[in-house]
């Protein structure tokens, strides 16, 4: 830990929000992994019990297993469940309008580690700068109004630990990016399969039977006594 901290100190203080960075994209990425589980936003037992009930024509059960049930599947059903025996367009919509907030709710603090994967690279260079206008005084001060030698080790160290900050950045933005991008994907595979569920149970919903067809009678077969 004490590592850490002169490695921190070492940096300057725009290190201070690089380090916030990688704790708070950490925290997303786990949570939102977490939260967007298959078993946690579209439970397959719990789908395929829903199907079963809206076959067998008991749309009201299902409805309350839904309402019964907190993964985010359930809330999408339900809404289309409450308009069962309606027109299908209007069953749809309601699908679309339920699914369109629910797939937002996925999504929810995922834009901040794109946030964050822009930003950490900015401030990884905007304490480089600052560390080599640092440097420079100090080649500045050591020389003085006559010109001498620069202390070549002072340099080096100056821009070291100027160099520092950049390398912090991109650490912290390339993870913080690929997660980004992983959670996004993700988000976008949920919402197919959600809207696969959805249409499936449209077509249940509001399936009919298709009406039988008069058999054909040949016109000779008419005419004949």
């Amino acid at each position: 830990m004490s590592e850490l901290f002169a490695f921190l100190k070492q940096g300057g203080v725009v290190m201070v929000p690089i380090f916030a960075f990688s704790v708070v994209a950490l925290m997303v990425f786990a949570e939102r992994v977490w939260a967007l589980r298959g078993g946690r936003v579209i439970p397959r037992e719990f789908v395929a019990l829903i199907r079963r009930k809206v076959r067998e024509g008991r749309a009201t059960e299902a409805l309350t297993l839904c309402e019964g049930n907190r993964s985010t599947a359930s809330a999408v059903l339900a809404s289309g469940l409450r308009n069962a025996g309606g027109p299908r367009e209007v069953i749809k919509e309601s699908f679309e309008e339920v699914g369109r907030i629910e797939v937002t709710h996925l999504g929810r603090f995922v834009e901040v580690l794109g946030t964050i994967a822009a930003v950490a690279p900015l401030l990884g260079l905007l304490g480089t700068v600052v560390g080599m206008i640092d440097v420079f005084r100090t080649v500045v001060a050591e020389v003085g109004d006559v010109a001498g030698p620069v202390n070549p080790a002072s340099l080096a160290s100056g821009i070291w630990a100027a160099l520092l900050t950049t390398a912090a950045g991109l650490s912290v933005a390339i993870p913080a990016y690929l997660g980004y991008k992983f959670l996004l994907s993700r988000v976008d595979q949920l919402a197919i399969e959600m809207e696969e569920v959805c249409l499936d149970l449209l077509g249940l919903m509001t399936a009919t039977e298709a009406p039988v067809s008069a058999p054909i009678v040949d016109a000779d077969e008419q005419a004949a006594p």
